[in-house]
């Protein structure tokens, strides 16, 4: 018996090797070996066999021994799907995956107090036991099923995702429950352990120790049934018997990786519950446009769960910044000034968001208009207030000028506000008040962010300031006002889902208030009205839905259509702009020859056009299939460049 084999120390290298008569009978394709090269043995993913030798230019030696890899029947299959998807070699996801498992823990950390749904032994309600009954027969009797379950903040979905875990596991399945955030899977982990006592879960993420990884992997092997919480890399992994898949926050952009190959987490779980023929649940209080579509174009199932277990919803009012009244700062309404003041009166607490962290956005010498700019980036640096500026993107930073390096003078204007600034603008507004902020700065100081979340729950913090960390999950059941101070600022980014993901994160903002209140205020501060303001208040999701879907019909976007992106890179930036118009040039070439219905876009420079001095184009492509885009792309192969290309097949912003 002869193998071929792809090396996973580099994956452009194909192999054979002869292999012992008793792996005759053994199904090899996709398995994993090692072998011996130069020296030393090393792994490899098994492509091909036969029984006769192959005409090659040397000796075959001999395959050292298989792999230990838990026995998933379609694990080879799932995994070459995805790679022509992504339009990568397959070797690079059990490449990762192999080395995952050897990876250090990144330091997280979780508070007690992260929990979006009631407590231990809360009897269903009427709604959810509706859902768990006509999902359960998808569990003992498996077949695919995609399950959109749209449940307001505070509703009790995770009661639903216990009852299902709970199936899977008496019948010997495994179970995945993604979660956008290393964050959030923690504390679900930890929630889990909690309330299934009896039932063996296991976080698989960056933040999970390497003992944490082998003990998935070990019962994996051992075809034991186990719960594994993770964002992206549970998806990847080999597993015999699975029979659930529960995606939470299901909206969420978190579940697309940043860096190449940008695999979205939601559409590889899907393609293996459809694969594999088994139910898959996506959970949120915001679905995603793409999800409510797939219900309507491909009957997808849907359940709502439209009451809180507690409290009541908000009342959500938008305030204009643009008028011409005096406020006491420009940043704080008449109307959130007056409602901060009455919180702290009633020893309620309030929630300000601001999505951006830092002091000012910018720093702008006055006299030439120059604005202090990152070296490797194409980033303004941020002021935070230490009087450090600092790069978002590649943590460059510089000590506050004291001259501009473009004119010489000493006279800045710092633009934009930020967390820190937040903070202080309302110290001084409210001295009285005790006030902390929650963002990237101070999230990731796990003794400082506990005590954060500790006042909150004790009611020894009466205001608190914070980014995208304190939209998702947290329950601060004395918060009674949320003020959202640039409600618009996301609405102007280029990107064809600015209004979708805008809103959906107002809405999850918006849900920390009233948790445990039948009297709750939510002010939405914004520099110009939009549409989408008409839709903030939670029972109106469905119908931005309706509207948002005519826009991206008309305009030919997702999920109407097909988009892809090609993201072209150098450290070059005239070789860069040589080679992005050689793509374009290439594509139209091939489309108007085809006669395809495919709409090119680009080249074109993106918002951040530079990071740690790469630099970036991108072009997209519109078709009404994948198949169509695929075919397009792998045309290219014969077109000389030195530029990197990456295909990203569900581009996000």
């Amino acid at each position: 018996m002869y193998i071929r084999v792809q090396l996973l120390t580099g994956y452009r290298e194909y192999l054979w090797y002869s292999c012992p008569r008793a792996w005759d009978n053994k199904s090899l394709i996709g398995s994993l070996v090692r072998v011996p090269l130069r020296k030393q043995n090393v792994p490899a993913l098994i492509l091909a066999k036969q029984h006769a030798k192959p005409d090659v230019p040397f000796e075959l030696r001999d395959a050292v021994g298989l792999e230990p890899v838990p026995d998933d029947p379609h694990y080879y299959r799932f995994i070459s799907m995805l790679s022509t998807y992504y339009q990568i070699n397959a070797t690079v996801l059990i490449k990762r995956i192999k080395q995952f498992l050897f990876q250090k823990e990144v330091k997280a950390h979780i508070d007690d107090a992260r929990s979006d749904e009631p407590l231990p032994d809360v009897k269903l309600t009427p709604e959810q036991k509706t859902i768990v009954d006509a999902l359960m027969p998808t569990i003992t009797q498996p077949r695919f099923a995609p399950t959109v379950l749209h449940g307001v903040t505070g509703s009790g979905k995770t009661e639903i995702y216990k009852e299902l875990i709970k199936a899977a596991y008496a019948h010997k399945k495994n179970a995945l429950f993604l979660l956008p955030e290393v964050t959030l899977s923690l504390a679900f982990e930890k929630r889990l352990q909690k309330e299934l006592p009896n039932i063996p879960i296991i976080g698989f993420h960056s933040a999970a120790s390497p003992k944490q990884k082998k003990q998935v992997w070990q019962m994996l092997l051992d075809k034991k049934p186990v719960v594994i919480v993770g964002v992206h890399l549970p998806a990847l992994l080999p597993i015999p018997n699975l029979g659930v898949i529960i995606v939470d926050e299901e909206h969420d952009v978190g579940y697309q990786e940043k860096k190449h190959p940008k695999i979205n987490s939601k559409e590889a779980a899907l393609m293996r519950a459809k694969q594999i023929g088994i139910p898959i649940i996506l959970g949120s209080a915001t679905p995603s446009l793409a999800s409510l579509h797939n219900v309507k174009e491909k009957k997808w199932q849907f359940f709502q769960l439209l009451k809180r277990f507690a409290g009541s919803f908000p009342t959500v009012k938008t305030v204009l910044l643009n008028d011409k009244k005096q406020r006491k700062n420009f940043w704080i309404s008449t109307d959130l000034y007056k409602a901060i003041g009455d919180r702290i009166e009633k020893k309620e607490q309030t929630i300000i968001f601001l999505n951006r962290r830092g002091h000012s956005f910018f720093v702008q010498c006055k006299p030439c208009a120059n604005i202090l700019m990152c070296p490797s980036c194409s980033v303004s640096l941020t002021l935070h207030s230490d009087n450090i500026l600092r790069c978002h993107y590649c943590d460059y930073s510089l000590a506050y000028p004291n001259e501009c390096p473009s004119c010489r003078e000493n006279e800045f204007i710092n633009k934009g506000i930020g967390t820190q600034q937040v903070v202080t603008i309302l110290q001084k507004l409210f001295p009285s008040a005790r006030i902390a902020r929650a963002d990237l700065d101070t999230t990731k100081k796990k003794k400082e962010w506990h005590e954060t979340v500790q006042g909150m729950h004790d009611g020894t913090i009466d205001i608190l300031i914070g980014t995208q960390t304190i939209t998702k999950g947290y329950h601060f059941p004395k918060v009674t006002l949320v003020g959202i101070l640039w409600a618009d600022l996301n609405l102007h980014f280029p990107r064809y889902n600015a209004a979708e993901t805008t809103l959906q994160q107002l809405i999850q903002v918006a849900g920390r208030a009233g948790r445990q209140s039948e009297e709750s205020l939510v002010i939405v501060q914004a520099m110009d009205d939009h549409p989408v303001f008409s839709f903030l208040k939670e029972e109106t999701y469905l119908q931005f839905y309706k509207d948002e879907l005519q826009t991206r019909e008309l305009l030919s976007y997702p999920p109407c259509k097909r988009l892809v992106e090609l993201e072209i890179k150098h450290t070059n930036e005239a070789s860069l702009h040589h080679d992005a118009q050689l793509i374009a040039a290439a594509l139209d070439t091939i489309i108007t020859r085809s006669d395809l219905k495919i709409q090119l876009l680009g080249p074109a420079l993106p918002p951040v056009h530079k990071v740690k001095n790469w630099h970036y184009r991108l072009i997209y492509l519109k078709a009404d299939t994948m198949t169509e885009l695929l075919d397009v792309y792998q045309a290219l192969a014969s077109v000389r460049i030195t530029s990197l290309v990456s295909f990203n097949p569900n581009p996000l912003g």
